[in-house]
């Protein structure tokens, strides 16, 4: 891996990872087009530069997360149906790891934001709930939907922001809770696969890792503050023809 490649890697990790596109399944087929096998260095790499994202997050939302102890409560039991399926299932979801899969789920995907948005074409969302007016019950739902993100290609962002349109919030509110709960998800997931695999894991060159860290934070920053005002105006079916069109081609490449 060079440098560049590594930057590119930042890129689409920091870019896909808060979009409802898969960020999983793009690292996996922009790592194809690179020529870079999936070795244990580099799903090392993969895993290790997400933590760049999840801080751009943290970062992002802290004053708000530090001024609400509630939105607290409902992020942790919106995160509680994931941890334990991830736990339950580790090894089964690591199985399903590959580009058949992925193209599959980012087809089906695309073409649920379709269906979802075609109903919603007339909807009024000022008379929508905001992330405050979530219950706790509408939370556990979400963190349910979060649970099919565990599929390679179906997208955490996509799932959990499908999951907040069934619960009654706005777009820019499914992204926002979205968002939040990717901190103590990505987070889990991130330090547990590194310490189940910590004694298989290796780094060739941390000068690359800090490189595509830094960039996936960066890059992160930015994508997540344009999303929040990009849903203020549009809708999620450009992402559903673009899963769709993304999963054809991954379908070509398996």
């Amino acid at each position: 891996m060079t440098i560049l490649d590594s930057i590119i890697l930042g890129v689409i990790e920091g870019l896909t990872e808060f979009l409802p596109i898969s960020s999983t399944g793009h690292l996996i087929l922009v790592s194809h087009l690179l020529g870079l096998e999936q070795t244990i260095a580099h799903k090392t790499f993969e895993i290790s530069i997400q933590l760049g994202s999840i801080l751009a997050v943290l970062f992002l939302f802290s004053q708000r997360l530090l001024a609400n102890k509630n939105l607290w409560l409902k992020i942790a039991v919106a995160f509680l149906p994931t941890a334990i399926f991830g736990f339950l299932f580790y090894k089964t979801i690591k199985g399903l790891f590959g580009i058949e899969t992925v193209a599959v789920m980012l087809i089906l995907g695309g073409i649920v934001f379709l269906i979802i948005e075609y109903f919603r074409r007339d909807h009024d969302e000022s008379s929508d709930k905001t992330v405050d007016e979530l219950t706790i019950k509408e939370s556990l739902m979400i963190g349910l939907f979060q649970t099919f993100s565990m599929i390679p290609g179906t997208s955490r962002s996509g799932a959990t922001m499908i999951g907040g349109l069934f619960s009654g919030l706005s777009r820019k509110s499914a992204a926002e809770f979205s968002f939040l709960l990717a901190i103590p998800t990505m987070f889990a997931a991130t330090a547990y696969d590194l310490f189940k695999n910590r004694h298989e894991l290796v780094v060739d060159d941390y000068s690359l890792l800090a490189v595509g860290f830094t960039t996936a934070f960066v890059v992160a920053f930015i994508t997540v503050k344009a999303m929040m005002k990009f849903l203020t105006t549009h809708t999620f079916v450009g992402f559903g023809i673009y899963r769709i069109v993304v999963g054809v081609v991954f379908w070509f490449f398996a």
